[in-house]
């Protein structure tokens, strides 16, 4: 979702929003109307004269605040130098027997997208070739121009689609590349700006799933239909395999390219999370395959599907617990109701699966116990399914960065709070070698990592990393920032502390990430127990946590912010109205806010399977309880929040953010305010614009919790 990536992490130093004081920097805010009307629906208009006036007025308010702060400048040159340095890790993806890297720094700011042989790769100093100059591309055509990643024709790699947006929109412009020329392909597959899905099935065939024109996008803004494009013909007139309802979230396609041969999925996505899949056979037909809806697919290999299970499928004699991985023959999902299923891995109590990767031979699974990364690798034999561990260090996040079905070879990461990332290479699936490490970006010494656990209101013991000073005093008076985003199945895990955190660390400052309901730390069962209804434990895990570190005087309300983005904006939004005495700060970024709308608001719809229907009399009156929008009172002292969003984020509206503030400031409450005219979701559109957003936040934070007198 939101999130991905969800979310706006405090250690990535994200975008932050900002704006000061309670006066109103724009048209003065409506006085509140009659029970049900919004006098500030005007700021949904994106892009309305009246709106951006608004917005481009609160950010000249915030800058002349946290700009003009002496800290500013060097913490923004810090982040800059940290984010562009040329001695960070090269992450690059396997395709095509080479290394393809996405590349940023203060010379191409925009970026360059290029490759490097595997051999080279594992050198300290790789030979790229540069497939595509992004700021060269950008100057040309007179576009702002943000890359969004490319799909290649697998197995060579060399016949590629562009994702190019505007700005860092969610909707792109998809345009047919040469790699091997370097060129855009004349006459080749384009398809205009829009939230779509794009796969090769061949050379000369495309599963497209786009805007086709009126009626075919759902209200969850993402395409309705999955049509068959041959080179050359009128893609209004390809045929539609796949037509779903405009209530549904999407349809779109997935090809799985492979040694033993492809495989064209159709997807239709009855919400958010559950999937019912479509197998296209060689006559050209889709046929539904015979699968739960509670699935999420994970990959092919050897002619079996793998499927994660989000609820327990009971099939073929057997009861397979939510959580696990399983494998299932295609061909017997396409003919009825499947005989075969295996087991792949099926996680303790304490574990969950975090991602799965599939190479040409074995199956990669990264798995989370207690919330610490773990590697195993999983072979088929003629006995069935081979688990092996895969030796990596431990106590600190893995994440497998690449593999490819043509390939043997697998690129895993290794990182924790405070020790820098190392990327490993398995060369033929093989002993991992450590074959780039980041620099040190600060001394670790004088620091600590230590889980602990907090109880929330229900009994649940929540889990909880805290990292601060060895000889850190508990005496209530530690300025400690909270971040949390606790949605979508998405798990918070040790990362690296580089710019944002190191700058908040040496500054004295301790830092702590909350393993809360509604993540996927401990599974589907984690995440499931703060869907709709439940939202509430979601917020009442994240106060405990705030809660414990004031009563183990570690901080106190005064000192203690919380951060968070996307789900984890709602999520602080939320924290902040139900427990303003808690805090002294709150970031709340690129948020949810306007729970009653939210699901009328760009890619909201697709998010009702998280939150629920506010259509719905029963639902609205859960979630009107807790919409941080309708739940701001004048008569409740608030700490002064810093919000930030964008004007080019067309995943959460700006609007949630604009309307928020606004209604603070007509109750006459202090908030700061920044709103980036681009950016996208990630509210920072190349790595200078996050430089910035990284030292807006900081010195946000050191007013509040550093400067504070203690009372």
């Amino acid at each position: 979702m939101l999130a991905a990536a969800a979310a706006v992490a405090l250690i990535s130093g994200a975008p932050t929003l900002a704006q000061d004081t309670a006066k109103a920097a724009g048209p003065a805010p409506a006085a509140p109307q009659a029970k049900g009307d919004d006098p500030y629906l005007w700021l949904e208009e994106v892009e309305g004269e009246k709106a951006i006036d608004w917005a481009k007025k609160q950010n000249e308010q915030t800058f002349q605040r946290l700009k003009g702060d002496p800290r500013f400048e060097p913490l923004r040159a810090d982040a800059e130098a940290i984010f562009t340095a040329r001695d960070r890790i090269a992450y690059g993806s396997l395709e095509g027997g080479q290394v393809d890297n996405f590349w940023q720094d203060a010379t191409n700011v925009r970026g360059v997208w290029r490759r490097a042989a595997v051999d080279s790769y594992r050198t300290a100093d790789p030979k790229w070739d540069i497939v595509l100059d992004l700021d060269a591309l950008s100057k040309a055509e007179n576009e702002n121009w943000v890359y969004k990643g490319h799909t290649c024709l697998a197995p060579e790699s060399t016949l590629c689609l562009v994702n190019l947006s505007r700005g860092g929109k969610d909707a792109v412009v998809v345009r047919e590349y040469d790699a091997a020329k370097k060129e855009f392909v004349k006459g080749g597959f384009e398809l205009p700006e829009a939230k779509q899905t794009v796969a090769w099935a061949d050379k000369d065939t495309l599963l497209v799933a786009t805007d086709f024109g009126p009626d075919t996008m759902t209200d969850s803004g993402y395409a309705r239909q999955v049509r068959l494009w041959k080179r050359g013909s009128d893609l209004s007139k390809a045929p539609i395999l796949l037509n779903v309802g405009k209530t549904d979230v999407w349809a779109r396609p997935a090809v799985f390219q492979r040694p033993e041969g492809t495989t064209i999925l159709l997807n239709r996505g009855p919400d958010f999370f559950t999937e019912e899949w479509h197998l296209v056979g060689k006559d050209g037909k889709p046929a539904k395959l015979n699968l739960p809806l509670g699935i999420d697919l994970r990959g092919v290999i050897d002619g079996r599907l793998l499927l994660l299970l989000r609820a327990d499928w009971a099939v073929a004699g057997k009861t397979f617990a939510k959580g696990t991985l399983v494998a299932v023959p295609v061909a017997e999902a396409a003919a009825g109701t499947p005989k075969t299923v295996e087991t792949v891995l099926a996680p303790s109590a304490t574990a969950s699966i975090e991602d799965v990767s599939v190479a040409k031979d074995a199956v990669y699974i990264d798995l989370l116990d207690n919330v610490v990364g773990k590697l195993v690798s999983a072979k088929r034999g003629a006995q069935g399914w081979t688990l092996a561990d895969v030796a990596l260090p431990g106590q600190g996040s893995l994440s497998i960065t690449s593999t490819d079905a043509f390939s043997t070879d697998v690129l895993v990461n290794y990182t924790n709070f405070l020790q820098p990332d190392t990327l490993y290479l398995m060369p033929a699936g093989g002993k991992p070698e450590a074959i780039k490490s980041l620099p040190a970006r600060f001394d670790s010494a004088p620091y600590k990592t230590e889980q602990r656990f907090a109880t929330s209101k229900d009994g649940t013991k929540v889990p909880y990393f805290i990292v601060g000073p060895k000889d850190m005093k508990l005496d209530g008076e530690n300025p400690t920032l909270l971040y949390g985003y606790g949605g979508f199945e998405i798990s918070q895990t040790p990362r690296y502390l580089s710019a944002f955190g190191k700058s908040w660390l040496q500054a004295g400052g301790v830092y702590v990430v909350a393993n809360i309901r509604g993540g996927g730390e401990f599974g589907p069962a984690w995440h499931q127990a703060a869907l709709k209804e439940n939202r509430q434990r979601a917020f009442d895990d994240f106060i405990a946590v705030g809660e414990d570190l004031v009563k183990t005087k570690v901080t106190k309300p005064a000192r203690l912010g919380i951060q968070g983005g996307s789900n984890g904006g709602l999520l602080t939004g939320a924290t902040m109205t139900q427990r303003p005495d808690l805090f002294g700060a709150v970031i709340v970024a690129v948020p949810l806010l306007d729970m009653l709308r939210y699901h009328t608001l760009l890619a909201g719809a697709s998010w009702m399977g998280e939150y629920g229907n506010p259509d719905i009399p029963a639902e609205r009156a859960y979630i009107s309880k807790y919409s941080p929008y309708q739940n701001l009172k004048p008569t409740v002292t608030y700490p002064e929040a810093f919000v930030y969003t964008s004007t080019k984020d067309d995943r959460v509206h700006p609007g949630h953010a604009r309307k928020f503030v606004a209604r603070l400031q007509e109750f006459g409450k202090p908030v700061v305010y920044y709103e980036n005219i681009e950016g996208g979701h990630s509210a920072a559109a190349n790595l200078k614009q996050r430089a910035e957003v990284t030292a807006l936040q900081l010195v946000y934070l050191m007013q509040k919790l550093m400067e504070k007198p203690s009372n």
